[in-house]
């Protein structure tokens, strides 16, 4: 399938797949006669697995790092970042997971001390769960 097609069905655009092949995200597709991009359904759902990982806070750097074993995430089970993806083999996603950590307990500090200078109650945070 052509560009657009593809982009379409992983849910993205042209100009994406074109920067996620710049980036070493994904490997330059095969071309047709006429230089147009050919993507397969492997290409797309690979596209998928990067979309699905840089929504969970994964950057674009994180992913390159990562991306010789996309190949191994069954998209449809994202538990396996756990085994062979982006996790255990490389610890990509665990030194994500640790900033974004660090990122949410600077951010509640700068808004607790906005609200005490503000006067405002600090607002509670929830239990977390059992």
């Amino acid at each position: 399938m052509r560009i657009g097609d593809a982009a379409a069905a992983a849910g993205t655009t042209p100009r994406a797949l074109r920067f996620y092949e710049q980036r070493g995200l994904l490997s330059p597709p095969p071309r047709t006669a006429s230089g147009q991009r050919e993507y397969g359904p492997g290409e797309v759902n690979r596209v998928r697995i990067i979309r699905e990982l840089l929504s969970l806070g994964l950057t674009v750097e994180d992913v390159r790092m990562c991306a010789d074993r996309l190949h191994l995430i069954d998209g449809a089970a994202l538990p396996a970042y756990g085994g062979e993806g982006c996790a255990r083999t490389s610890g990509v996603a665990i030194r994500r997971l640790d900033a974004l950590n660090a990122e949410i307990e600077r951010l509640v500090r700068l808004r607790d001390d906005l609200a005490a200078r503000l006067g405002v109650p600090p607002r509670e945070e929830p239990a977390p769960p059992a």
